[in-house]
């Protein structure tokens, strides 16, 4: 970033210079234009002053773009630069010759290489900001990440130092205690803790981590005191990475752009053709085709003005900056909206993209569990009973003291219910990570977890001999003392815009697909909530399978995006034409894939499916401008209305048409914000709509008498 702002800063400073002396050239002429008398003005508008002015232009701010046109075409490769200099250095001799020798009649112009510098310099300088622009709406991504790590300094772990994470090396052990971030990328040498990973792969709850686990850098350390031992060292984390993301797209050219970079480049051979050719027509057959009058000197004269026209109008810059700008404007604005683009060739195939597969876990289904339902032993199957508010109240009691998901599930609900917190007794809270927590309430031992917890703390009898199958629900078993008091439904909630985003993708005609690994009934009632027929439905595949599928529909002409949040989807991702991660989806999922969603909102899919139409919609209007400005102005460049009308275009006006034909191009990519933004207001304003509707239908439920305490809870939880 210092380097791009430094090579902006010194763009800025030419550009200022370059305009300087533009201003002065123009100055001079509007005060001859308007018989100024004064000696000093009339300075301004005197040869000598002009070619000076012009010197200056050349060797200051035009320097580089000279030299660099030079070097492509003495390698056989000419570039936009090629005709840039090839304008200014023409226009600059000719002139040179018509000031140093009179004799020859010849007309001077040494306004042209200012003008045609400060325009084409004007045009660099804005598209180096919309690198800029793009590239620092990515620098925050590295700001969750913990800046010191805590060195192991003995192998006892009693003695640590923070260091910064730069400075750590593959190998070291840091100490990452409960609630912090892990620093780095390594593998856990010793401690046993649950740990957060929902950003990385999607998955809501939280993983056991044992001696010999992989820890990513930013996700977070819930319960339990880890060493971890280094395996990435300083910035090479899976955030990292992001950040590379950005690097890529700057840098990725889309098919549609090495096309216009090849057509600049034979284009440029044959401007300077078609500048030779008008050089030998006027110096050659002027005489005869016009009037003396209008030879404005002598045909040697018009002929090498309108050469130079020639190249200075033709040159490629419009056509060179249509694709990039409007990829730079797309792949900003996709920053700017939380969406990492890995480039314009993205942004294209995206634009033409047919069939779209989604994950279930974590793209579908939010990734928070919520509680649904609370079932207790009947009076036949336990002499014990306790009411299902009683279970949640004890249950949260316990689980209040832990950071895990499902327990901040319980306890939100318990919470819906006007649970008053009760404090377990000092000293009796413990929690194996994994497994469960216990701790006692009320003078009872309130155990919360798996079945094998609770029955290793104490509970002897399990009045529940088939635990029932909830579509889509997990259960946690809640013991009192050495008795099974009741279960705790559980549920990975659907996405509140998973709906609506498969519903407008539908009605754009676009195949919507589901793939996920659990069981059949659980899929199929997700599908079915979301609205994606059963038939377009595939449950229990591996990863595998998932990629096989993927590469099925390629095979009958689709053109497919895969949307998943996990290492088990990356296969998927990578073999599909355009691969979405969800969230941070930083893994695996993040670097095989196309775009990441980094709001973790499935609407953004819609945002991204529309940014790539427009962006290639406005790439397409820029490059009909560009040819179409070229296939006019050259013929008037070249003198073809001069016989006819009498007009000639200087190369002083050549320069000024060619660079509005670049400002023109890059003000249609920057316009290009504009349309999204009122695009994405068409979007998201029916998608409030339907949500207005939702929770008024929900505020109509709740204001009726609802006895059961966890429909209560669900309601407040969505």
């Amino acid at each position: 970033m210092e380097e791009k702002q430094h090579r902006l800063k010194e763009s800025g400073r030419e550009l200022a210079f370059s305009w300087a002396l533009c201003a002065v050239c123009l100055f001079g002429h509007f005060s001859h234009f308007f018989g100024a008398k004064a000696a000093w003005i009339h300075a301004f508008h005197s040869t000598g002053f002009h070619l000076s002015l012009s010197l200056f232009t050349l060797l200051g701010p035009g320097r580089k773009l000279i030299l660099d046109g030079m070097k492509s075409l003495f390698r056989g490769a000419p570039n936009m630069n090629t005709l840039v200099g090839l304008g200014a250095l023409s226009s600059f001799t000719v002139s040179t010759l018509a000031a140093f020798i009179p004799k020859l009649g010849w007309k001077t112009f040494f306004e042209e290489p200012i003008m045609l510098i400060a325009f084409v310099l004007l045009g660099r300088n804005l598209e180096q900001r919309a690198k800029i622009k793009a590239t620092s709406d990515m620098t925050g991504i590295l700001s969750i990440l913990p800046s010191k790590a805590r060195l192991l300094l003995n192998s006892d772990g009693s003695s640590t130092v923070d260091v910064p994470c730069n400075s750590l090396s593959v190998g070291d052990l840091i100490v990452v205690l409960p609630g912090d971030r892990v620093p780095v990328d390594g593998i856990v040498r010793a401690g046993r803790s649950t740990i957060d990973e929902s950003s990385f792969t999607g998955e809501p709850l939280p993983v056991t981590k044992l001696p010999g686990s992989q820890v990513a850098a930013g996700s977070i350390n819930l319960n339990g005191t880890l060493t971890v031992e280094v395996r990435r060292p300083g910035g090479e984390t899976a955030m990292g990475d992001i950040v590379r993301l950005v690097e890529e797209a700057q840098s990725r050219e889309a098919p549609v752009q090495r096309l216009a970079d090849k057509v600049s480049g034979h284009f440029t051979y044959g401007v300077m053709a078609l500048s030779a050719a008008t050089f030998l027509f006027w110096s050659l057959f002027g005489a005869r085709t016009l009037p003396a009058a209008l030879l404005q000197g002598s045909s040697v004269s018009l002929a090498l003005q309108l050469s130079c026209s020639v190249l200075v109008v033709a040159c490629p810059c419009a056509l060179g900056l249509a694709t990039p700008t409007a990829m730079l404007v797309g792949t900003s604005l996709g920053a700017t909206r939380g969406l990492l683009l890995r480039g314009g060739s993205i942004l294209e195939k995206f634009s033409m993209v047919n069939s779209i597969v989604f994950d279930k876990t974590g793209t579908l289904t939010v990734g928070r569990p919520v509680v649904t339902k609370v079932l207790t032993p009947s009076r036949q199957q336990s002499s014990y009973s306790w009411s299902e508010v009683e279970v949640l109240k004890l249950a949260a009691a316990v689980e209040a003291n832990t950071v895990h998901p499902v327990g901040k599930a319980i306890v939100e609900a318990a919470q819906a219910i006007n649970f008053q917190n009760v404090k377990v007794a000092d000293g009796t809270f413990m929690e194996e990570p994994g497994s469960g927590a216990v701790a006692t309430v009320d003078n009872k031992r309130v155990s919360v977890g798996t079945l094998d917890w609770v029955q290793r703390n104490g509970v002897n009898k399990n009045p529940f001999q088939v635990v029932e199958d909830h579509k889509n629900q997990s259960v946690v078993y809640v013991g009192v003392d050495n008795n099974l008091a009741g279960l705790i439904y559980f549920e990975d909630q659907i996405r509140e815009d998973a709906r609506q985003v498969v519903e407008s993708l539908s009605r754009q005609g676009i195949n919507v697909y589901m793939l996920s690994g659990d069981k059949r009934n659980t899929a199929e009632y997700v599908a079915s909530v979301v609205g994606i027929p059963k038939e377009k439905v595939l449950s229990e595949v591996k990863p595998a399978e998932k990629k096989k599928f993927i590469s099925e529909l390629q095979q009958d002409q689709n053109i497919v995006a895969m949307v998943g949040d996990g290492i088990n989807d990356a296969a998927a991702l990578a073999s599909s034409h355009i691969g979405i991660a969800m969230g941070g989806g930083v893994g695996a999922a993040s670097d095989v894939s196309s775009i990441v969603l980094m709001g973790n909102k499935l609407s953004q899919l819609l945002d991204a499916l529309e940014l790539s139409r427009l962006t290639m919609k406005t790439v397409k209007q820029n490059l009909w401008w560009a040819f179409a400005y070229n296939i006019v102005g050259i013929p008037i460049a070249a003198g073809m209305l001069l016989p006819v009308t009498g007009t000639v275009l200087t190369p002083s006006i050549a320069g000024a048409l060619m660079g509005l034909s670049s400002i023109g191009v890059t003000l249609n990519s920057l316009l290009l914000r504009l349309r999204f933004s009122e695009k994405q207001k068409q979007i998201h304003g029916s998608s409030a709509n339907i949500k207005t509707y939702v929770y008024s239908d929900l505020l109509d439920n709740r204001n009726k008498k609802v006895k059961h305490p966890i429909s209560d809870a669900r309601w407040k939880g969505a």
